[in-house]
């Protein structure tokens, strides 16, 4: 198979979007799916059975016991959390480089976020690093399957082990992802956490997952997302806990997308792997290269000197790319939210002081300088994939 080698033109295709239909697998099995819950009269999954039929299909793709839907990613990790049981003030290691989601439910439960750097090559914890911040108020790691690359799992579960603490998976953005022994993400630690939300591989609109193969974490995550009322004991309540549950229309949609996943990540590899020969070697340009084990959410580039991420995703744009600096504004542990702004009423409990810039040098350096990030899609046709590749070629030319 040959790839184009000429310079890139701006793209006059337009590039499907998960914000439209254009770049959604929606169909008429979702359509088949609202339609079955409206005419059944129940909306609730409490008495209906779309989200319990949700629940058995996820566990049986993972190959794992159980499986609790909920009302968001955050939700997920929320329950997660909750499951795992911190004490005020308890310590949960994760990354700087995720959404406000993999943090939010960590300050909910009155614990504190400690972030570890990360590997320089993908945005992954670095095992190491998390080594040396465990102390005696660790509760838990969570680490961040970031753009779909697996983390370092079996270095960060024996660390977990170590000291006798749990793993809490992100895999938001790696639906389908696989460690080096070709199991599923999410499988390898106490709990592995979904995102259904608009922007993820498949969608509800907004809805999460956790899975575990541990009867007592399943049953404080529904409970936690039922507000701590069994249901089948009588109208009491047994824990604290919210209400995250996940309605039956959404449960109807998240089945025929989780239906159509298999096909969606045999789309975004194959568009990978036509990247990837298309593009080769280029000095300074790191690109992951298993793509089997990836799940693409997003294609990411990282630069070395004198490469720089903003002229790179510059260059891109005025080919007409979907593509852009940095991923985040800063990261997370120089987010405003964490450095300065209260958590609870005027107070910042539980946070301590030491949050901000020359925390995690290498995940600064990323965001600032290294990281570009161009949105990957299953509906890419070969001319969108050969476009891409070509304006990186161009990009790489003209920057460095």
């Amino acid at each position: 198979m040959s790839y184009p080698t000429q310079s890139a033109q701006p793209v006059r295709e337009p590039f499907p979007s998960l914000m439209n239909a254009g770049g959604r697998t929606l169909g008429e099995e979702e359509i088949e799916g609202v339609t079955r819950v409206i005419r059944s009269g129940m909306l609730n999954a409490v008495w209906g059975t779309e989200v319990r039929a949700l629940e058995e299909e996820m566990a049986r793709l993972h190959g794992v016991r159980y499986a609790v839907a909920v009302s968001s990613g955050t939700a997920a990790l929320h329950v997660a959390v909750a499951a795992v049981a911190p004490d005020p003030g308890d310590e949960i290691i994760t990354s700087p480089i995720s959404d406000f989601g993999t943090v939010g439910p960590i300050l909910a439960q009155n614990a504190v976020p400690v972030f570890a750097d990360v590997d320089p090559l993908t945005g992954n914890l670095d095992p190491d690093r998390v080594a040396e911040l465990i102390g005696p108020r660790t509760r838990a790691i969570l680490p961040v399957h970031l753009f779909g690359a697996p983390a370092a799992m079996t270095r960060l579960r024996a660390v977990a082990d170590r000291y006798g603490i749990a793993v809490i998976e992100d895999c938001a953005q790696a639906w389908l992802a696989r460690y080096p022994d070709g199991r599923l993400v999410g499988t390898g630690g106490a709990i592995g956490c979904f995102s259904l939300q608009q922007w993820k591989h498949i969608t509800c609109g907004d809805g999460g997952l956790a899975i575990t193969d541990s009867a007592e974490l399943a049953r404080r995550m529904r409970l936690f997302s039922d507000k701590g009322w069994p249901r089948d004991t009588g109208r009491h309540h047994v824990s604290f806990g919210l209400n995250y549950r996940m309605s039956e229309l959404c449960g109807a949609v998240a089945r025929a997308q989780l239906a159509k996943l298999p096909g969606v990540l045999a789309a975004r590899r194959a568009a990978a792997a036509r990247l990837l020969a298309a593009v080769g070697e280029l000095p300074g340009v790191h690109l992951a290269r298993d793509v089997e084990a990836h799940a693409w959410w997003l294609l990411p580039l990282v630069l070395r000197p004198p490469l720089d991420s903003a002229a790179f995703a510059r260059a891109l744009v005025r080919a007409g790319i979907p593509a852009r600096a940095g991923y985040l504004d800063e990261p997370l542990h120089c987010a405003p939210a964490l450095t300065g702004a209260p958590v609870y009423g005027e107070s910042r409990y539980p946070l301590t002081s030491g949050y901000g810039p020359g925390l995690c040098p290498v995940a600064e350096e990323l965001v600032a300088n290294g990281l570009v990030v161009i949105d990957w899609n299953e509906r890419y046709t070969d001319r969108h994939v050969d476009a891409i590749a070509a304006a990186i070629v161009d990009a790489h030319r003209e920057t460095s």
